[in-house]
């Protein structure tokens, strides 16, 4: 297990590239199920949860390698349906098979889903889709058993926008019989992002990217060899690093309009922006002006930015206050970032933040993903030295941003625990 030891208080410059986007990298993999052949899915982060999903594609007959940041899927002999506990437990987006294995094979088992503990994420509104287009399911010993001879389009209403539930049901009607619509849709760019994917593989899908999705379903999908977009979030995180630090970090390689809630927000806290070529330049003040913020479905403010956004306004002039609305056990990062030093309140799904002139180092545990880049971005700017232990969390979404940092001039290093 490794550990990351900080040294902060340094101004970070330069430019940094982000990576494809790990939210649209294990969807569009997970499509590759529905169509026999080779695929190539391109700007694929080299991470433990893409490793995990490419596991868990080749245990169902596939080949799978993973060359530099191109993933390489050979589908054409899938014949098993079961995905096992030991793989699924690790990583909440493995649910994402269960549509595309019952599309093709018309059965799947798979264990229910694990991943980070931020609360329940339960999957009933992905059976409930999978029942509407026809399939018979059961719960037994902590799997999920779905059988349909072919899925037929349906009607789905989502009471509330799910990614992974959009996601799912999109490829599951992709090769269903007539015609699927699905009201109250996640939006997230990540969506988009898969959808098309589906139709470079010859999918008939109209409205990905608006809360109504049409699809109509086709006999048969061909091979991709698709380019996945940047991870907005990683773009995100080294905006608010900019922003703690008062730097001048350039971000390559990103799509702006994919984070206009979150850049709203940090020109409010005096973060100043500079469109460049393939991306943005982000040039911290001195010292950040406190804001509320409100996470919500997108085109909302994210909340997997919620984390590193707290993280940047402990040293805020003034008091912020974040409502978390999405999950209801995001606020674990909490404890660890009071350990150096922040004011931090809870209330509920409420965070109240007052600044404090400085954070200080101290050893920390991270707890998820994205309270482990919380941590990241504390310690860049706090005082003394920083070990952030657990960084297993860090490694599922974030690919080598320790070396990432170490070009913009901080002191970081990966150390063995």
């Amino acid at each position: 297990m490794d550990k990351l030891v900080i040294n902060g208080g340094k101004r970070l410059v330069g430019t940094v590239e982000i990576s494809g986007a790990k939210n649209a990298a294990l969807p569009i993999m997970a499509a590759s199920i529905l169509a026999e052949g080779e695929h190539q899915i391109r700007n694929v982060p080299q991470l433990r949860d893409v490793s995990t999903m490419g596991r868990l594609i080749a245990n169902l007959g596939a080949g799978f390698h993973l060359e530099d940041s191109t993933a390489l899927l050979d589908c054409t002999m899938i014949g098993n349906f079961e995905a096992p506990y030991d793989l699924v437990s690790t990583m909440r987006a493995s649910v994402l098979i269960l549509g595309p294995l019952l599309a093709r094979l018309g059965k799947a088992k798979v264990s229910l889903p694990g991943g980070c503990a931020i609360g329940a994420r339960p999957i009933n509104l992905h059976l409930m889709g999978l029942k509407k287009m026809g399939a018979t399911i059961k719960l037994e010993s902590g799997y999920v058993l779905a059988k349909a001879k072919r899925l037929k389009g349906a009607s789905i209403n989502f009471d509330t926008p799910t990614v992974t539930g959009t996601e799912n049901i999109m490829m599951a009607a992709a090769l269903a019989e007539g015609r699927t619509i699905i009201e109250n849709a996640a939006r997230e760019p990540e969506v988009t992002d898969l959808a098309n994917a589906l139709i470079s593989m010859g999918a008939k899908i109209k409205g990905a990217g608006e809360s109504l999705i049409e699809i109509e379903g086709v006999r048969r999908l061909e091979p991709m060899d698709y380019t996945i977009i940047p991870d907005r979030i990683e773009a995100g995180t080294f905006m608010t690093i900019a922003g703690i630090t008062g730097g001048d970090i350039t971000i390559k390689k990103c799509r702006p309009d994919h984070l206009d809630a979150l850049i709203n927000k940090l020109k409010d806290s005096g973060i100043r922006f500079k469109k460049v070529r393939d991306g943005i330049r982000v040039i911290g003040p001195e010292r950040s002006f406190a804001v509320n913020a409100k996470t919500m479905p997108y085109p909302g403010f994210p909340t997997d930015m919620q984390a590193q956004f707290m993280a940047m306004l402990c040293m805020a002039d003034g008091t912020s206050v974040i409502s978390e609305k999405i999950f209801e056990n995001r606020f674990m990062h909490v404890a660890e970032l009071r350990r150096m030093g922040a004011d931090i309140t809870i209330d509920g799904g409420t965070a109240t933040i007052r600044g404090i002139p400085q954070l200080k180092g101290a050893p920390l545990m991270a707890t998820d993903l994205r309270a482990s880049a919380s941590l990241i971005v504390a310690a860049l700017a706090a005082e003394g030295q920083t070990t952030v232990h657990r960084i297993y969390h860090l490694d599922r979404g974030y690919e080598k941003i320790e070396e990432k940092l170490q070009l913009l001039g901080a002191d970081i290093r990966r150390e063995k625990e």
